[in-house]
C-alpha cells in the first residue's frame, strides 16, 4: 500500500517541475485505488460502479507544418480500473504534446487512449472537441434540492459518518440533494479542492441537516477527488441504508483539468451528463 509519505516522495506534486514539451508518456504517475479502498473496508466486489470524467481545457500540439492545434478533451475512466492518475503528472503529460508534431487529431487521440489506458490499467474513452465544435459544449448546474439553504451550526471539519441519520420508521422516499459546499484538500500538498456534489437515493429519508454537516466535514480532510466521493458513497450506504444510491461530484479545475467522479449501485442509473458548472 502506498502511503502519503511515499506519494510525496515519488509524485511530482508540490515539486518544481521541468515542463517537457516533447511527447513523454513516462510522466504519468499511477496510484493504486485499493489502498484507500482498504481504509473504507472495500474488498472484493465493490458496492458501486461508475466513472471518473476528466476534462482537459489546455491541450495543444503541432501539425506536421509546425502550426499549433488546440482541442478540449474528455477522458472517461471506469471506477473499477486499478489505478488513478495523479493530476499534476496528467497535466505534465498533456503539456508534453505542446511541441510534438502529429499527423492529425486522430493520431493524438490514439496516443492519449493508449497511454492513459496503460496508466489507469483499463480502457479509457477519449473524446476530442476541436475549435469548430466548441460552441456545442453545454454548461449546466446539478439539479436537486439545495442543502445549502439550511442554517446549520458547524463545529467539525473532519468527516464524521456518525452524523448521518435516516428515518427508518416512515415509507422510503426517492430524492436528489445538492450542495456546493464540498471542499477537501489534496492528499499530498494540502491545496484546497472545491466541488459541488449531487446525491440521489431511494430509501429511508436522510436527515438533510445531518447530511450537510457531514459534507462540510470534509473541509479539513486530505484525500483525492475520487477517494472523497467513494468515502461519501460508502458512509451514506452504511449509515443510512438506502436501497439505491448515486453520488456525483463536479470539482473545479486545476491546471486546466477537472475531475468529476460518479458512483452508483443501481443498474437503472444513467451516467450523468458532463455539464460544466459555473465554477468550473
Amino acid at each position: 500500500m502506498t502511503n502519503t509519505a511515499d506519494l510525496a516522495d515519488l509524485s511530482p506534486l508540490g515539486k518544481t517541475s521541468a515542463y517537457r514539451t516533447d511527447y513523454a508518456p513516462e510522466l504519468l504517475f499511477p496510484i493504486p485505488r485499493q489502498g484507500k479502498r482498504d481504509e473504507l473496508g472495500l474488498h472484493g466486489t465493490l458496492p458501486f460502479f461508475g466513472v471518473d470524467i476528466w476534462n482537459a481545457y489546455e491541450l495543444s500540439w503541432l501539425n506536421q507544418r509546425g502550426k499549433p492545434q488546440v482541442a478540449i478533451a474528455r477522458f472517461t475512466v471506469p471506477a473499477d480500473s486499478p489505478n488513478i492518475i495523479e493530476s499534476k503528472s496528467f497535466k505534465l503529460y498533456l503539456n508534453s504534446f505542446n511541441q510534438t508534431r502529429l499527423d492529425s487529431p486522430e493520431a493524438l487521440k490514439a496516443l492519449l487512449q493508449k497511454d492513459l489506458s496503460a496508466g489507469f490499467g483499463a480502457n479509457v474513452h477519449v473524446v476530442l472537441t476541436l475549435p469548430d465544435a466548441f460552441s456545442t459544449i453545454a454548461m449546466g448546474e446539478l439539479e436537486g434540492t439545495l442543502l445549502d439553504r439550511l442554517d446549520v451550526e458547524i463545529d467539525n471539519y473532519r468527516p464524521a459518518p456518525e452524523l448521518l441519520k435516516a428515518n427508518h420508521d416512515e415509507l422510503p422516499v426517492e430524492e436528489t440533494l445538492v450542495s456546493h459546499l464540498l471542499k477537501s484538500n489534496c492528499l499530498v500538498t494540502g491545496q484546497p479542492d472545491w466541488a459541488s456534489v449531487q446525491i440521489h437515493y431511494c430509501g429511508p429519508q436522510i436527515d438533510q441537516e445531518s447530511l450537510l454537516k457531514y459534507l462540510i466535514g470534509f473541509r479539513d480532510h486530505n484525500e483525492f477527488h475520487e477517494q472523497c466521493v467513494e468515502r461519501i458513497f460508502t458512509d451514506i450506504l452504511r449509515q443510512c441504508a438506502p436501497q439505491q444510491l448515486a453520488v456525483y461530484a463536479r470539482y473545479t479545475r486545476r491546471g486546466g483539468l477537472d475531475i468529476n467522479p460518479w458512483r452508483s449501485n443501481f443498474s437503472s442509473a444513467q451516467r450523468p451528463p458532463n455539464l460544466r458548472g459555473a465554477r468550473q
